[in-house]
């Protein structure tokens, strides 16, 4: 379970995920977290810059997944739950959103992104679960709009330590959860995503497509229902709330 897993703990570092997979090409690793007050290198999705500033939450799950590329394909959506479910621990009170594919959002402010990578080690599989989480500062200069947990909770008394140690049990459990199947772990996902039922603006990598976000695959694929009436799959792009962000 990764809540025992041991804890190797950084001061600054160019990125908890590059130092994961730098420790998963070497070979021979024990599954563990890697946590960073400070990185100089962070990133997300697509190699998209995550300002990371001290004060918040950085830190990558590495570990074997025995399970291989099936269930890491569940991850992104486990971790999501995972973040969601810390975020609310701290912040009751909190609408916290999944956008589609995994990042968490209250009242349309980012508050993590979430990055997964995986390779393989010999015959096994392992996963690098990147998780950043604003905690106590909302970064500005990120292009879009975002929160902090400090924003949602002021009179919380926790830091980013604390969130840790919270997001560590809730991603143990939420591994566990995506390890026996991924059905349940869409039921929870869907009960928190952002723009469900809503019209979106999907960019797959070409022309951007418009539709209703009208479901989630049961691998995951996001659901667009098209303005002749016709369904689309989409397995890639990020989303947009028409008329929202």
């Amino acid at each position: 379970m990764s809540e025992a897993w041991p804890v190797h703990r950084f001061e600054t570092i160019d990125s908890t995920n590059s130092e994961a997979r730098r420790r998963a090409k070497a070979g021979g690793f024990a599954d563990c977290w890697i946590v960073a007050a400070e990185q100089t290198a962070g990133r997300g999705r697509l190699q998209r810059h995550w300002v990371s500033p001290k004060g918040n939450l950085f830190t990558t799950a590495l570990f074997h997944e025995p399970g291989g590329v099936q269930v890491a394909a569940r991850l992104p959506f486990a971790a999501s739950l995972a973040v969601s479910d810390t975020i609310l621990h701290f912040a009751p009170g909190a609408d916290a959103r999944l956008k589609w594919p995994n990042d968490v959002r209250v009242d349309g402010g980012k508050v993590s992104g979430i990055l997964i990578e995986t390779g393989q080690d010999g015959k096994n599989v392992w996963v690098a679960a990147g998780m950043g989480l604003n905690v106590a500062e909302a970064p500005e200069g990120t292009g879009q709009p975002v929160t902090s947990l400090r924003i949602l909770a002021p009179e919380g008394d926790f830091d980013a330590t604390a969130v840790f140690e919270v997001l560590a049990a809730r991603f143990a459990a939420r591994l566990e959860q995506a390890r026996t199947g991924f059905a349940s772990v869409r039921l929870d996902w869907l009960a928190r995503a952002e723009g469900l039922g809503k019209a979106v603006r999907i960019a797959p990598g070409g022309e951007p497509v418009e539709g209703v976000f009208e479901d989630m695959a049961p691998d995951g694929a996001l659901i667009l229902r098209l303005p002749d009436g016709s369904r689309q799959t989409i397995r890639a792009g990020d989303v947009q709330l028409v008329g929202g962000n």
